[in-house]
């Protein structure tokens, strides 16, 4: 049954629809007129900005017209062309000088012994740097004598070059036919053989001035030192172990330093030169798998030839002594965390040195034998840090 609208509702809603229509066009006639209004404001504002932006510009102008013309500016450009001009002259007259320095034979004649020594190459300053800087650390248990320290940095330096030159006189009939050595200066005929002697003698003599200030007891071993080092270069043509000849010569630095610092050789001391008769052999066979090919044809022997196709097998055999020698001293001079994570980190370094030998190919094969400074480097860090912080852990 349906409901009929009421009559009061009707009225209502009729009165009601009115009132509404007229607020809504009030309400947009106010929104549009203030819309209108913000944006005459709005066209206002802009064009006061621009007409603001005009006049700065117009100022800026006068401003940058004012200073081009100012009598300063344009002493100071002068003044800077002047400068220019001066270094260039300046320039050329040192590029004229550095010329004439080069192409003077003095200058010509240091270069070449620079090449000699392999200054410009100081891997082998390097190699020959860690063991000895492990043996001063572990005689001092510390910090060694600043005295000590700097004999055996300078001496280091010095035989490494003397090695240097009394090798490449051994090797003056040889070097020429090697792929690896054809420019070295005896070579090529720059430097004479009694230059390179007189290099030798020279800078051994200075070494031995410098041992004068250690104990008597370094002063008697530096002697087996110059003996092996001068005898080292000959060794490739009598038998096939220079390499371990040359870890000799080397690692007698190690007992020297010890001695010279603790005045005494113990059973560390003798661990450590082990140490450093097996790391050279190692190196240097993969130093000598560069020149394997050149030395079979002028028959020069090497443990690269003598080890023949098991030379892989055997550098990792002597690598592992090496890892246990080198436990053995830290367990005898009583080392602790750090040396043994130094240990830790020098034996994936030569595991690494295996990867890169392991096709025999020249140039990663030198590079093997490169990557054995990093070996040393963090073997003498973890010896440095063990006597630095050991203690206060």
């Amino acid at each position: 049954m349906s409901m009929a609208k009421s009559p009061l509702n009707s009225q209502f809603i009729a009165t009601l629809l009115p009132k509404i229509n007229h607020v809504w066009h009030k309400s947009s006639a106010f929104i549009k007129e203030l819309f209108g209004v913000m944006l005459e404001q709005i066209k206002f504002l802009i064009q006061s900005v621009l007409v603001i932006f005009k006049l700065l510009l117009k100022q800026a102008d006068k401003l940058i017209n004012y200073l081009a013309e100012h009598p300063l500016f344009n002493t100071l450009e002068t003044g800077y062309k002047k400068t220019v001009a001066k270094v260039a002259a300046l320039k050329t007259v040192y590029e004229k000088q550095n010329t004439a320095i080069k192409l003077s034979k003095p200058y010509e004649k240091a270069a070449l012994y620079a090449q000699l020594t392999r200054v410009d190459k100081p891997i082998g300053i390097l190699l020959l740097m860690w063991p000895t800087l492990i043996a001063l650390w572990i005689a001092a248990e510390g910090w060694p004598d600043p005295l000590v320290l700097f004999v055996f940095v300078a001496g280091v330096i010095l035989m490494r070059s003397a090695g240097c030159a009394i090798n490449d006189y051994a090797d003056r009939n040889i070097d020429g036919k090697v792929k690896r050595t054809t420019q070295r200066p005896l070579a090529t005929g720059k430097i004479t053989p009694k230059e390179a002697l007189l290099v030798f003698v020279v800078l051994s003599t200075l070494a031995f001035i410098l041992v004068l200030f250690m104990n008597t007891l370094t002063i008697a071993m530096s002697l087996v030192g110059v003996l092996l080092a001068a005898s080292y270069p000959f060794m490739k043509r009598y038998h096939y172990l220079p390499q371990v000849h040359l870890g000799a010569a080397f690692g007698w630095s190690a007992p020297m330093a010890y001695a010279a610092q603790a005045n005494e050789v113990t059973a560390i001391t003798w661990l450590i030169f082990l140490a450093t008769i097996l790391w050279a052999t190692a190196y240097d066979t993969m130093y000598a798998m560069v020149d394997y090919d050149d030395d079979i044809k002028i028959g020069v022997k090497s443990t690269a030839i003598l080890f023949g196709n098991q030379d892989k097998l055997i550098i990792g055999a002597i690598q592992t002594l090496l890892i246990f020698d080198l436990l053995l001293i830290g367990h005898r001079a009583e080392l602790s965390g750090f040396y043994y994570l130094g240990v830790a980190a020098a034996s994936l370094f030569a595991i690494y040195q295996q990867y890169l030998i392991k096709d025999r190919n020249r140039e990663l094969c030198f590079q093997a034998f490169l990557n054995n400074n990093w070996f040393g480097m963090v073997l003498f860090v973890g010896v440095f840090l063990d006597y630095q912080y050991a203690a206060t852990i």
